[in-house]
């Protein structure tokens, strides 16, 4: 990567490759899903574009809207179905289904987000993707704020089955916005 201030190439100073296995997550409104938790996303970032008329042809131009994409977790499922069960209460609140009483214990469970400040709120949860270097030591984190989860899988049973596979849940979250930290929760630099 070239040193812009002198115009000479910087060597790598890691040379090691990012593993896909090497994380954890932690959900601060469910810890039982963060501990079964094997599967987790860093999400897709985008800007918008406006295109500038000009005579000729019209030119892209960045916008000035990000885009974030979904945080996917998926989990193993518990026998007695606490971890499943606590997102879809969590869900099930949001949506109060069936009377304004589910979603007032979900407020009363749940932890308020820096920028809201009204009453029925209380509904959001924050979350870090802890990501392992390659001697599985924390090297750095994405922290989540204000997640919601939207979509929670099916589980589907199947007596046909001659070979038991343990049932794994999807979950999808919707947040306000992520960071990569260090450690300390510095935002990581690009040098």
């Amino acid at each position: 990567m070239p040193d812009y201030t002198t115009g000479r190439a910087t060597p790598i100073k890691n040379r090691n490759y990012l593993s896909p296995v090497g994380f954890k997550f932690t959900l601060d409104r469910a810890k039982s899903v963060s501990f079964f938790c094997n599967q987790a996303n860093i999400p897709d970032i985008s800007l918008g574009v406006a295109e500038q008329p000009t005579w000729l042809k019209d030119l892209p131009v960045p916008g000035d809207k990000m885009q974030f994409g979904d945080l996917n977790l998926r989990f193993l499922v518990d026998e007695d179905l606490k971890n499943y069960m606590s997102i879809q209460h969590w869900i099930r609140g949001l949506g109060y289904p069936e009377s304004m009483k589910e979603f007032r214990d979900l407020e009363s469970e749940a932890t308020m987000p820096a920028n809201f400040g009204q009453d029925g709120d209380n509904i959001y949860s924050d979350g870090t993707l802890q990501i392992l270097n390659s001697s599985l030591v924390p090297n750095f984190q994405v922290v989540f704020k204000d997640l919601f989860p939207y979509s929670l899988t099916t589980l589907s049973f199947d007596a046909t089955d001659t070979d038991v596979e343990y049932f794994t849940a999807d979950v999808s979250f919707k947040y306000s916005i992520y960071n990569l930290t260090d450690l300390e929760n510095n935002p990581l630099s690009c040098d």
